[in-house]
């Protein structure tokens, strides 16, 4: 299980306790769009705030995998060849990032573009002040609105640091926590806020990965609205390949804008490479990679 994120045992208790445990029938739920089959988006939805000056994304439907330490050229060579997947995650920065990227540079990054790879950045910045665990960044109420605009910078600071040109997005990733709590979930959505604006100013897009029973639902409740995220990456371990089926948060994000992580820790060999990955199903903006 790549270290920055939960422990599958812990992904499923973070679920369980959201407060909008999906089996549940809570009120997003009940929103649910009709089930379909593939990646596509459902109708059309009100988009969230952008910068007016942002151009037509660049966007890729298909497979995706994250996995947390970026694989070599020559491993992403052999994958790009054998598998199934043409979209790949990486952590991009953030002080919670929980694994050294010794292959993540702008080479690499144009590298695996001119092969062929579509690019998810993916941030992880400071976490729920009600999350369970040890982060080197922890967000507090008083400290939420700085630390979003800090890192939301910095985001938009490592993107272009790696070839990733404005137009694309990043994801920020939340871990899952207690939605009941609602001091908690007021805090994250003012950091989330303060990070959308300042990543925003800087020309890039925002996404934002997390749990559908509690830190995706925490902004679909919201959403759309000032400051939020212009797509969402959900997780929902339902063995689904699908942005459409089994959707919680009815026509929100529409338009290719979803990206769902479908199942973790599978070890999965192509081209002689063997590596172990979270699959996700994709329909949402990539990175623009710079020639």
């Amino acid at each position: 299980m790549a270290r920055h994120r939960l422990s599958k045992k812990h992904r499923t208790i973070a679920m369980a306790t959201g407060g909008v445990l999906l089996l549940a029938g809570g009120a997003l739920t009940a929103q649910a769009a009709s089930s379909g089959s593939g990646s596509g988006s459902g109708a059309a939805a009100a988009m969230p705030a952008r910068p007016v000056s942002l151009s037509k994304p660049a966007t890729y439907t298909g497979r995706a995998f994250d996995t947390c330490t970026a694989p070599t050229l020559a491993q992403m060579k052999a994958w790009k060849t054998a598998s199934p997947y043409g979209g790949a995650a990486v952590y991009i920065g953030g002080k919670n990032r929980g694994c050294a990227q010794p292959q993540l540079t702008r080479d690499w990054v144009k590298s695996v573009s001119v092969v062929g790879w579509k690019l998810i950045p993916l941030y992880v910045g400071a976490q729920p002040p009600c999350k369970s665990g040890s982060n080197p960044e922890r967000m507090t109420a008083a400290t939420a609105a700085s630390l979003g605009a800090t890192d939301g910078a910095d985001a938009g600071a490592k993107a272009s640091a790696l070839a990733m040109r404005p137009g694309s997005p990043v994801y920020l990733d939340m871990e899952g926590f207690d939605l009941t709590n609602t001091s908690c979930k007021d805090t994250v959505l003012t950091y989330t806020r303060a990070w959308n604006k300042a990543l925003h100013a800087k020309g890039y897009r925002t996404g934002y990965y997390g749990f559908a029973s509690s830190s995706a639902a925490a902004v679909a409740a919201v959403s759309p609205g000032t400051d939020m995220p212009d797509a969402l990456w959900y997780a929902a371990y339902d063995d689904t390949e699908s942005t459409t089926t089994n959707y919680p948060f009815g026509t929100k994000w529409s338009g290719h804008r979803r990206g769902h992580q479908y199942a973790i820790n599978k070890k999965e060999t192509y081209g002689g490479v063997t590596l172990t990955v979270d699959r996700n199903a994709w329909d949402a903006p990539v990175a623009v990679v710079a020639k």
